[in-house]
């Protein structure tokens, strides 16, 4: 199925659009007074990229980013993924890689550990005759670790998915369990790791699975630049009609914090 790439680029760009402006608005009814703004954003934007020319012309380019930031009993946090390859042998052209993906969360701290939170992600993939899928998702979360050097938390809440998958429109009822796990390894290195599954409410057999896991370490004396490893698996027990259930990508990228 032939696909609008930007028809696709522009969904995923508004859902995270709405969902950060009504986040945004929630933010700014409970953000604290002047005197407590001291957290500032954490924001990072890494670049992985490879081109091979000679008896084949292959391209393969990724790009992520994400910001955060916590006050007292706020968290807001924002990502987007990207990534485009294609391949040319004899004359023939193709594309083998072709999606995005976009998130907002606003968590609302009640206890030290006990949280609500709303989420919105947005994402296409054309190589699995993903259209798009939006997925809206409140609910409660508690961190087992929130400290400086280490937060663990397990979040769970219903949710509502849209979909275009092989050209086929459906929309249902799910449950969401997410895992989040953040690590300091050193003054300069971190560990990333998050998994959340997603069951349709009423048939548990279609569900989809998001898993990451990562490393990423200072490069350069301001700690500014850094490098990352990062392993993505993107499971969907009922994909479209001809593929696969699993979608792997293991990303080597340069990054810059700011």
């Amino acid at each position: 199925m032939k696909h609008s790439r930007l028809n696709q680029w522009l969904f995923v760009v508004a859902v995270v659009a709405i969902g950060t402006s009504s986040l945004h608005a929630q933010t700014q009814t409970n953000t604290p007074p002047a005197a407590e703004k001291k957290p500032q954003w954490e924001s990072v934007a890494a670049l992985g990229f490879t081109l091979t020319r000679g008896n084949s012309q292959t391209l393969l380019a990724t790009l992520t980013a994400g910001t955060r930031k916590k006050w007292t009993k706020d968290e807001l946090s924002f990502g987007a993924d990207a990534t485009y390859g294609d391949s040319t042998v004899n004359g023939q052209n193709t594309v083998n890689a072709n999606s995005a993906h976009g998130f907002a969360q606003y968590n609302r701290l009640f206890t030290e550990r006990f949280y609500g939170y709303g989420r919105v992600d947005g994402m296409f993939d054309e190589v699995a005759d993903i259209y798009y899928r939006a997925t809206v998702s409140p609910g409660v979360g508690y961190y087992f670790f929130n400290n400086t050097n280490t937060d663990l938390s397990l979040e769970v809440g219903p949710g509502y998915i849209w979909e275009n998958q092989g050209g086929d429109i459906d929309n249902y009822a799910t449950v969401r369990v997410g895992e989040k796990f953040h690590l300091k390894l050193s003054d300069r290195a971190r560990f990333t790791q998050t998994v959340e599954w997603l069951p349709e409410a009423t048939y548990l057999k279609n569900y989809i699975v998001n898993f990451l896991a990562g490393i990423d370490t200072d490069i350069t004396a301001d700690k500014k630049a850094t490098l990352g490893v990062f392993f993505y698996d993107n499971y969907n027990n009922v994909p479209a009609a001809g593929f696969k259930c699993n979608d792997l990508k293991l990303v080597v990228a340069i990054g810059y914090k700011f």
